[in-house]
């Protein structure tokens, strides 16, 4: 695994372990100020930006919190050059599973998340 590979599966896991135990913090670590999650509800276009998200994830119980197993795993890293990469992962709050693709950039020698877009799928 290269540096930058092993640097984005960290910057990938820290997003994960932050989502389990709703650590904002370790979030707010990998996502850049001006990022957003990007999603489609209803056929619209829907933009939540970073610190919207950070706030709702302080204000709900988080999964571990709630007994909730974990369901992570990424699919694909694909290093597009020196600077850039592209992670597509799952993970979920269930009901609700995740396919995530996260737009990272190295900005100032780190791997940050600049873009995440999502969908959801909600199983009973």
């Amino acid at each position: 695994m290269s540096e930058d590979e092993s640097a984005i599966t960290k910057a990938v896991w820290t997003y994960l372990d932050g989502l389990h135990h709703g650590d904002a913090e370790k979030l707010a670590s990998v996502f850049h100020p001006t990022s957003a999650l990007t999603y489609e509800k209803g056929g619209a276009l829907q933009i939540l930006p970073r610190d919207q998200w950070l706030s709702d994830v302080r204000a709900r119980k988080s999964p571990a919190e709630r007994g909730l197993a974990r369901h992570d795993s990424i699919l694909q890293i694909d290093i597009a050059s020196e600077g850039m990469a592209f992670v597509k992962l799952n993970c979920a709050i269930p009901p609700s599973f995740f396919t995530d693709y996260l737009s990272f950039l190295k900005i100032e020698g780190q791997w940050t998340v600049v873009q995440k877009v999502f969908r959801t799928d909600v199983r009973h």
